[in-house]
């Protein structure tokens, strides 16, 4: 059994002169990615590892969420402005010695995928979390496995 965590980056703000991609958290989003984070850690919501999109306000969130775990996290530009077949890739080449992992992206494409899995329909907020149970043994089972939603937190309402 794995377990997918689908992390939105927390609000971001949109300076003057400022490329999309080098967006930064605005206090909203720090402050958000600070109580989920905390809040996931001390509902033993376990995670071994992060994958975070290389645009700096999913790093940031990611670097924030770190702070309560302590993990590695490593960058994958698939999860920049996504595709549901973005997120298949990066999940395939997970390591099988991972049993819950962490990505961390950005809408549309992360409430497309996470509807594409899921009987649950829902719209991530900045900062939303949701969690998967997948059933199988290897990430590269990930397509024809079954999956469960165990988790949807928005940041508002934990």
């Amino acid at each position: 059994m794995k377990r997918l965590i689908l992390v939105r980056h927390a609000k971001s703000d949109w300076p003057e002169e400022t490329e999309d991609f080098d967006r930064p958290l605005a206090d909203k989003g720090l402050q958000d990615a600070m109580n989920m984070s905390r809040f996931l850690k001390n509902n033993n919501i376990s995670i071994d590892y992060f994958v975070s999109s290389p645009a700096v306000r999913a790093l940031n969130t990611c670097r924030i969420f770190n702070q309560a775990y302590q993990l590695d996290c490593t960058t994958n530009e698939k999860l920049y402005n996504p595709s549901e077949r973005n997120f298949e890739s990066v999940i395939y080449d997970l390591d099988d010695n991972l049993s819950s992992v962490a990505l961390f992206s950005h809408n549309n494409g992360i409430s497309n995928f996470a509807n594409s899995i899921s009987e649950d329909i829902f719209h991530f907020p900045t900062c939303g979390v949701a969690g998967f149970e997948v059933d199988c043994d290897s990430w590269s089972e990930f397509d024809g496995a079954k999956k469960k939603l165990l988790f949807f937190y928005e940041p508002g309402k934990i």
